[in-house]
């Protein structure tokens, strides 16, 4: 899907000048792209911004920019204050819709898993999935089906069934969702086993997310 989105020209770079900008719900940002002459400084209306980084973070946007006409890109980046989290800067980078782009997909976890229903705790280690597609291919999720799943077993992202035209790239043998058995119901020896693989699995499926968007040359 797309999302269609307007810019504003931003002449401002002095810090009063960005500071005034952001108090007036304005965003500023900067958009590249080899069609470009140069990246463009732009202004983004706060709310817009806000709104797609909560529904669609990964979309394709066609973005109005002034001087350049619409042009599809994504976000390559953004910029929040540490404290309050509020968004300071954005990076838009241009992209070619008939070139493959690589990143990220949002899991959506459905049914009510078999483990869970017999007691066990369901923790999902992964939220999403590094993929690789054709920007018109880029789901907004990817459904897993945990209905089968037993207790003190695991999902790995190897048992993902990828969306038409679209390849994961996440390692497949990264821990995707488990079902933890109840403490009180093991051993003390089986629990620490259960928490060392668990917390193996965590270091496993952290290294998976450790990967930037990139945007083919």
């Amino acid at each position: 899907m797309s999302i269609a989105m307007t810019a504003e020209q931003r002449n401002t770079t002095m810090k009063s000048e960005l500071r005034s900008l952001r108090a007036s719900g304005r965003v500023p940002g900067v958009v590249y792209g080899k069609q470009l002459a140069s990246p463009a400084s732009v202004a983004i209306q706060e709310k817009e911004l806000l709104a797609l980084l909560r529904s669609h973070p990964n979309a394709v946007i066609d973005l109005d920019i002034p001087g350049a006409g619409k042009q599809s890109v994504m976000i390559a980046d953004v910029q929040r204050e540490k404290l309050s989290r509020k968004l300071i800067h954005v990076d838009f980078q241009q992209i070619n819709m008939n070139e493959e782009v690589t990143t990220h997909v949002r899991i959506d976890l459905v049914g009510d898993s078999q483990g869970e229903r017999e007691g066990g705790i369901v923790q999902a280690l992964l939220h999403e999935l590094e993929v690789r597609c054709l920007p018109g291919s880029i789901p907004d999720s990817i459904p897993v089906d945990v209905t089968g799943l037993l207790m003190g077993s695991s999902y790995l992202v190897g048992d993902v069934q990828a969306p038409a035209g679209v390849t994961i790239m996440t390692d497949p043998s990264a821990v995707l969702v488990t079902v933890l058995v109840p403490q009180k119901d093991l051993t003390a020896e089986e629990a620490e086993a259960q928490e060392v693989e668990a917390k193996e699995a965590v270091s496993r499926s952290t290294e998976a997310q450790m990967h930037e968007v990139d945007f083919a040359k």
